[in-house]
């Protein structure tokens, strides 16, 4: 029988991927309603928060393989979001940057989206909220360190 650390593990486990798998479903949602896909929608908001970034270094921002960075942000220049441009200082460096059209869809969607999260993860109080954040990101650093 297995000890009940390993028990707690499990339950964890499940509770974790439940939680994630409910928010996200509220979010894909929102996010199909305005013709995008969750990595698209990621990959737009990096760009609008952070500025322009090279296609390079998006997938571990976005936690996606650099190969479907490729195809996203092909996906979103051809909608007139995102644009490509290449580093004056090395020409071998292409950027992904968010355009007008992308700035002002952004502006009008990114309210509303985050109004659905905070509708999806209403079940907990603010103090709640807080406290989970701060013990998953305990759990997340320790998983990522420990992973080899």
């Amino acid at each position: 029988m297995a000890n009940n650390g390993s028990n707690e593990a499990l339950d964890l486990y499940i509770a974790l991927s439940r939680a994630s798998q409910w928010i996200n479903a509220h979010a894909d949602r929102d996010i199909r309603q305005h013709g995008l896909n969750r990595t698209e929608f990621g990959v737009l908001e990096l760009l609008y928060h952070k500025g322009a970034q090279p296609l390079q270094q998006i997938g571990g921002k976005v936690l996606m393989s650099s190969g479907n960075i490729t195809y996203v942000v092909d996906k979103l220049e051809k909608k007139g979001l995102v644009a490509r441009r290449a580093s004056k200082e090395d020409r071998r460096l292409i950027y992904a940057e968010v355009t007008d059209a992308g700035c002002k869809f952004i502006e009008e969607v990114f309210p509303t989206h985050t109004s659905v999260i905070e509708q999806a993860s209403s079940g907990l109080t603010d103090e709640e909220k807080q406290a989970a954040s701060e013990l998953l990101k305990k759990l997340g650093k320790y998983a990522q360190q420990s992973y080899q």
